[in-house]
């Protein structure tokens, strides 16, 4: 990640929350049923914002800077605090840390490498293996395994590109779930909540003349700091603390996917 930040500047955007956008595959009540097994269950969300301006590449620092420290952004973008309650950004966001994350696959087969011996079976079954933790996780069968740790007999299956793309880090976050997840035995609700879910959060466009699928989205996974430490998505460093905005250039809208690392929470 690539760090900046001069709160002393001026804003050169406008933002505005959208409260009406909704996001029909994280509100569904399948996807609402697999996020409390997995433990992510009231602590993940997704919103919506638009902005007024044109961005190009070499404005993404001060466009991301001046989005966490606009009063619409501070008082609607929502995080839970350290007492586990869900709150607003009313802070001074002082420096932000960001990491342009790939965004170029726009089919599910490439998961389909996973159908091989040792990871899972070709009845979707996931196979397992003996128990181990990582930064907390427990790592009970070989698809965690190939996720998280690079001494996996099968961690190759997927290049360093690959696990940059969002669609591998959207189905990483998935399956690792949070403190209390109780995994799945089969592969499929995985793919089928990873896909619902990049479907409603990435924007597309067809080539008039080779008919082909453009991504236009632009994706960031950034951290925000303010005069203490790091403040959003979380004062801790984990893995499953995350926050990825996705913008669309053509609407211009920005996509917000925050997600807190820890048990079951019921509302938010």
């Amino acid at each position: 990640m690539s760090a900046w930040g001069d709160p002393s500047a001026e804003p050169r955007y406008t933002f505005r929350h959208l409260p009406q956008k909704t996001f029909p595959a994280l509100e569904s009540r399948d996807t609402q049923d697999s996020l409390l097994k997995w433990s992510m269950g009231g602590r993940i969300i997704a919103q919506a914002f638009s902005f007024d301006q044109t961005l190009k590449d070499y404005q993404r620092d001060d466009f991301l800077m001046a989005f966490f420290n606009h009063p619409d952004v501070n008082s609607n973008l929502k995080l839970l605090s350290a007492s586990e309650q869900w709150t607003t950004l009313d802070i001074n966001v002082r420096k932000v840390e960001v990491k342009n994350v790939l965004c170029t696959q726009v089919s599910m087969s490439f998961f389909d490498r996973l159908y091989c011996e040792g990871v899972v079976r070709e009845t979707g079954n996931i196979v397992k293996c003996f128990d181990e933790y990582h930064d907390g996780m427990l790592i009970a069968d070989e698809l965690r395994k190939v996720l998280l740790l690079e001494d996996s007999d099968h961690y190759d299956l997927f290049s360093h590109s690959d696990r940059e793309e969002f669609l591998f880090c959207l189905f990483k976050h998935l399956c690792l779930g949070g403190a209390l997840c109780q995994y799945e035995d089969e592969l499929g609700p995985y793919l089928e909540t990873t896909k619902a879910l990049y479907k409603d959060l990435v924007s597309v466009q067809r080539n008039s003349e080779t008919k082909e699928i453009n991504i236009i989205s632009t994706i960031f996974k950034v951290c925000a700091y303010d005069a203490h430490g790091p403040c959003y998505p979380s004062s801790n460093s984990h893995e499953q603390n995350f926050v990825y905005l996705i913008v669309n250039p053509l609407k211009r809208h920005i996509y917000v996917l925050y997600h807190s690392f820890g048990g079951v929470l019921f509302c938010n």
